[in-house]
């Protein structure tokens, strides 16, 4: 029989500050702390790299108030607010990922498998063709209101997708499927939307659809900024009851944990934080995917560890916006090309690995 250590886990003894007391996992924490050493060699890159170059350490001493005139306009102006953007949107990707992942219980559960991306996106497209065409309400929302109607767009959609998957509960295969048949659905309407719709407005929407965080200024670091600082420590408090999540309906009840009420409302907060971060890049895919699986493997949890979802899901889109704007000279990719590339080999990766599994 194995030993209990002073009311730990078996072999650990907890660590207690004041009245609190844990079990320190050193390897989650070596994985954050090595997530947040990679983010910042990647937001230094982003904002130093360009046609004007600057070094890492200036980069740094703009940051803090040194520099240079010009450094500091290429730095504060130009490139802080993109870099930022990139930053926060990864973020909350890595975090709604992470939430969705371990409460489906399912790897590829995420808001571009479930329909969330492409819902925000129909629902973008929909002002954007309409603004060229219609009255004064579509064209005002297409150059003011766009985030806030692929806002909307991304939470009616995870409500449509919750309603048709519960039965008495939420079942993980029939969420991931359901979610499957209403992205397809709403794929399909952008895609119609794009051929019915004027040439010029149909190439913005493109422009969009594929994720991009060219012309990211304040203006959008702002709002993302504040919706995430108000919804990731309302989120992270919520998820003590992650852990016991991870079990069968009948074992969470048991524990006396009210299933539904906190399902919802984390499901709730992962489709919030997937709309946001489409409604300030639009559709960047696979970051919702891959970095819970990666931050999952480097921890060794359980479960995707979300603080380190997060940082990992920053600093894939971080780093991807240096690829797309320095690697192929003049040219500049939308972000999303460039996660879409990174992502796709990982998906058919899970896929394969999912399907071995079920035949063993």
């Amino acid at each position: 029989m194995t030993q209990v250590l002073e009311g730990g886990v078996a072999g650990r003894r907890p660590t207690r500050l004041g009245p609190f007391s844990g079990v320190l996992r050193w390897r989650p924490l070596l994985a954050l702390l090595g997530g947040l050493v990679l983010l910042l060699a990647v937001f230094v890159l982003d904002v130093g790299l360009g046609e004007y170059q600057i070094s890492p350490l200036e980069v740094l001493q703009t940051l803090v108030g040194g520099g240079d005139r010009a450094q500091q306009i290429i730095v504060l102006e130009l490139r802080l607010p993109r870099a930022l953007t990139a930053l926060l949107v990864g973020a909350a990707l890595g975090l709604s990922g992470a939430l969705m992942q371990t409460l489906a219980r399912n790897p590829l559960a995420s808001p571009d498998m479930l329909g969330i991306t492409w819902g925000a996106g129909t629902a973008a497209t929909t002002v954007i063709v309409l603004g060229g065409t219609a009255g004064s309400l579509a064209g005002a929302l297409a150059d003011y209101g766009l985030p806030l109607v692929a806002l909307v767009g991304g939470l009616l959609t995870g409500v449509a997708v919750y309603g048709l998957a519960y039965r008495r509960g939420v079942d993980s295969y029939r969420l991931v499927l359901v979610g499957v048949g209403v992205s397809a659905l709403a794929g399909n309407a952008t895609y119609w939307l794009l051929t019915v719709g004027d040439v010029n407005e149909a190439g913005r929407a493109l422009v969009w659809l594929t994720g991009s965080l060219n012309a990211r200024g304040w203006e959008h670091v702002v709002p993302t900024a504040v919706a995430l600082c108000v919804l990731v420590p309302l989120t992270l408090i919520g998820s003590h009851v992650l852990g016991a999540l991870q079990f069968d309906d009948d074992t969470v009840r048991g524990l006396g944990v009210r299933m539904d009420l906190s399902r919802g409302m984390l499901l709730l907060a992962a489709v919030v934080l997937a709309s946001i971060a489409t409604a300030a890049a639009g559709p960047i895919q696979f970051v919702a995917l891959a970095t819970p699986q990666i931050a999952l493997r480097l921890a060794r949890s359980s479960r995707p560890p979300l603080l380190a979802s997060m940082v990992f899901g920053a600093a894939l889109v971080v780093g991807a916006d240096v690829i797309s704007r320095t690697a192929f000279g003049n040219l500049e990719l939308p972000v999303g090309i460039v996660t879409a590339i990174l992502g796709a080999p990982y998906l058919i990766y899970l896929l394969v690995r999912r399907y071995r599994e079920v035949r063993a």
